[in-house]
């Protein structure tokens, strides 16, 4: 059965910044602070890591960063999912602005991944396409404008952005998870964007490039916990 995520949750991507031994250490690392913060910590790296990272961590939530559609048997070089999910993938990225996908490409990977009881990570840039992914209600959706991703300089995601793709995707369905990753690159940048609505936040190149990633990724998922302790308490004011 899919696991059911708790929210506020963190997710870590580590794209191709890193490989082999490095990756791992940046695993383990996410792994004891998941379990040190007592949050769930989804953690998305190439298809060729995840085994290594599900057989060394007990706290991580994987992610692929892609799939096909295909089925076992024919398809040389095409990421089969069934072999993803044999590996310890628990879901799979769709639509990261690095790795686009149309609508019915979408549709037909979302499919595949219900087949085998995955959780469907969504990227959108515009409002409007954070709409229509909505309308295939993946488990999760990521909004973030693209010219903010991978470091650039462009700051992070407009709360006015934030507040109305939130309120977007809510119309639509109420089930989906939301999530803020463009830009940030501190743990107070998390914990706004928890604050402001959203039920978790995330990190690529904003760990991956920082003088110290190890203490960033503790930094990060600390601040998470800090906004889930703070909803609480805000919750239990009212």
């Amino acid at each position: 059965m899919k696991r059911k995520i708790r929210t506020p949750y963190f997710e870590i991507g580590t794209k191709n910044y890193v490989y082999g031994d490095t990756l791992l250490e940046y695993a383990l690392a996410a792994d004891r602070a998941a379990e040190k913060y007592d949050i769930d910590v989804l953690f998305i790296c190439p298809a060729v890591e995840i085994r290594r990272v599900v057989e060394n961590t007990k706290n991580l939530i994987v992610l692929a960063p892609y799939m096909d559609t295909l089925r076992p048997g024919r398809g040389m070089a095409d990421v089969l999912p069934e072999a993803l999910k044999a590996a310890g993938a628990e879901g799979v990225v769709i639509n990261h602005c690095e790795k686009p996908m149309s609508l019915p490409q979408m549709k037909a990977t979302i499919d595949r991944a219900r087949e085998l009881d995955m959780i469907i990570f969504a990227c959108a840039d515009s409002v409007a396409e954070t709409r229509a992914i909505a309308e295939l209600h993946p488990d999760i959706i990521n909004p973030e404008p693209s010219e903010l991703i991978g470091g650039t300089g462009g700051g992070v995601s407009d709360m006015g952005y934030v507040q109305e793709v939130i309120r977007e995707i809510r119309k639509i369905d109420p089930d989906i998870l939301i999530e803020q990753a463009a830009g940030i690159t501190c743990g107070q940048q998390v914990y706004d964007f928890i604050m402001a609505g959203s039920e978790a936040a995330g990190a690529a190149s904003g760990i991956m490039n920082a003088e110290d990633p190890i203490a960033m990724i503790d930094e990060m998922i600390a601040a998470t916990r800090r906004a889930g302790d703070d909803l609480k308490k805000r919750e239990e004011v009212k």
